[in-house]
C-alpha cells in the first residue's frame, strides 16, 4: 500500500486529521521523569499510548534526537518501533543534497528507521531530492512556505512576478504525482495557504504553526475545503503539562485538537 492510501485509511479509521510532533527538550520534562534520553523514552511511550487512537500520524524532529549523538539515534529507533504500523511515521529532518548525498539521507529515513515520509529542503533543486521520489511508496512533502518569521527573507520573494514558493510548488508538481508528493505550509501564512491550496488541490499539505506559533486553525480549515490534509501539533500537546500526571492534560489537549480535525 502506497503511504498516500495508508494516510487516508488511518484518517477515516481515526477519524482525525492530527499529527502529533514528537519533539522532546529535556528541560520542558515533566515531573517524575528522568533528564535524559531514557525519560524521553518513557515520555514518549506515555504519549504515544495514550494519543494513538486520536492521530492519524506522529512527526519525529530529527534534531531533538540527533542532539544526544548516538544515544539519540537508539532513542529515535526506539521511538518509531513504539508507533503502530497503521499510524503513519513522518522524519522531520528537512533533507536536501547532492544526489549520491540524499539517496543516502533516504536510506537512511525509509529503510533504516522504517518512516513513511520525509520533510525535504528544495533549494538545492528538483535532482537534489529525486533519490527520495525513487521510494515511490513513500511520500515526501516538500518545504513551501513555512512557519517561521524569516520565511519572507527567500520563500516569499518575486521573481518574474511570482513567489519563489510557488516556483517551488510548480517544478515539483510538474515532475511528481499527488501520491508521491506533499508540501509543508505554515498556518501562520494564511494569504499564502490559500493561494498553495488552489494550485495543489489534491496533493497533502503538511500543516505546522498550529497552537504554540499561534496559527488560526479555524481559519485554515475553512479554506482547505476538506481537502487532504494534516494539521501538527507539538509542544502545545506533549509539554500540556510539567505535573506528575501530566498524561491527563496530554490526552485532554490531543482531544481538544482532534474534535475539531474530524475526517468530514
Amino acid at each position: 500500500m502506497k503511504v498516500f492510501e495508508k494516510l487516508l485509511e488511518i484518517q477515516k479509521k481515526n477519524n482525525s486529521l492530527l499529527c502529533i510532533g514528537l519533539d522532546p527538550q529535556l528541560e520542558k520534562l515533566p515531573e517524575g521523569i528522568q533528564r535524559n534520553t531514557f525519560g524521553i523514552l518513557e515520555f514518549n511511550k506515555l504519549i504515544i499510548e495514550n494519543t494513538k487512537k486520536f492521530v492519524c500520524a506522529y512527526k519525529l524532529n530529527f534534531a531533538f534526537y540527533e542532539q544526544f549523538g548516538s544515544e539519540g539515534f537508539d532513542l529515535l529507533e526506539k521511538t518509531v518501533e513504539l508507533i503502530p504500523n497503521e499510524i503513519v511515521k513522518i522524519a522531520d529532518g528537512k533533507r536536501g543534497d547532492i544526489g549520491s548525498t540524499s539517496q543516502a539521507y533516504a536510506k537512511s529515513i525509509f529503510q533504516h528507521f522504517g518512516f513513511d515520509c520525509a520533510t525535504l529542503n528544495p533549494l538545492m533543486g528538483v535532482d537534489s531530492l529525486t533519490p527520495f521520489f525513487e521510494f515511490d511508496d513513500k511520500l515526501n512533502f516538500v518545504l513551501a512556505c513555512t512557519s517561521n518569521p524569516g520565511a519572507s527573507d527567500f520563500q516569499k520573494l518575486r521573481i518574474d512576478n511570482r513567489f519563489f514558493y510557488e516556483l517551488i510548488i510548480e517544478k515539483f508538481t510538474d515532475n511528481f504525482t499527488k501520491e508521491q508528493l506533499g508540501f509543508v505550509v505554515g498556518a501562520t501564512n494564511e494569504l499564502e495557504f490559500q493561494s498553495i491550496r488552489e494550485k495543489v488541490v489534491d496533493n497533502f499539505l503538511l500543516v505546522p504553526g498550529i497552537g504554540t506559533q499561534g496559527g488560526n486553525l479555524a481559519r485554515i480549515l475553512e479554506i482547505n475545503r476538506n481537502r487532504n490534509i494534516i494539521i501538527n501539533v507539538s509542544r502545545d500537546i506533549i509539554f500540556a503539562s510539567k505535573e506528575k500526571n501530566f498524561i491527563e492534560k496530554v490526552i485532554e489537549k490531543t482531544l481538544y485538537y482532534r474534535n475539531q480535525l474530524q475526517v468530514v
